[in-house]
Parts: C-alpha cells; sequence; structure tokens
C-alpha cells in the first residue's frame, strides 16, 4: 500500500464514521431504546447475562470508591 492509498483509506473511513454518528444523532429515542431491548434479550438468550454479572459487585465498590473520594 502506498502512502497515497493509506490516505485515501483513512479519509473514507473518516467519512464513514461522520455518517455513523450523524446517523446515531437523528435516530429517534424510540428506536435506540427498541435497539437496546433487543440486544438485552439477545444476550440473555445467548446466555450473557451470568458472565457479564461476574464483575458487578466490583463495579459497584469502585462506584461507591470513586463517590466518596470525590464527596459526591
Amino acid at each position: 500500500m502506498t502512502k497515497e492509498e493509506a490516505y485515501q483509506f483513512k479519509e473514507r473511513w473518516k467519512l464513514v464514521n461522520e455518517v455513523t454518528i450523524e446517523e446515531a444523532r437523528r435516530t429517534p429515542v424510540s428506536i435506540k431504546l427498541h435497539q437496546l431491548a433487543l440486544m438485552y434479550e439477545a444476550g440473555q438468550v445467548l446466555g450473557w447475562t451470568e458472565a457479564l454479572r461476574e464483575g458487578e459487585e466490583e463495579v459497584r465498590e469502585r462506584w461507591r470508591l470513586l463517590k466518596e473520594r470525590l464527596h459526591a
């Protein structure tokens, strides 16, 4: 890959990212919530919920410590 090809590749992906960000901004909240619900349901069907809960207590403790240290 030449330097020019690498530059063009990078610029194309920059454009793709800009379009993706704009689409996300324009997506109504109701659709975003529906998509989130579908992802949650897929996680349950695939059996990922237990694996995701494994570090939950550690995360809660970290948030508690941050709040405590920041006096929030």
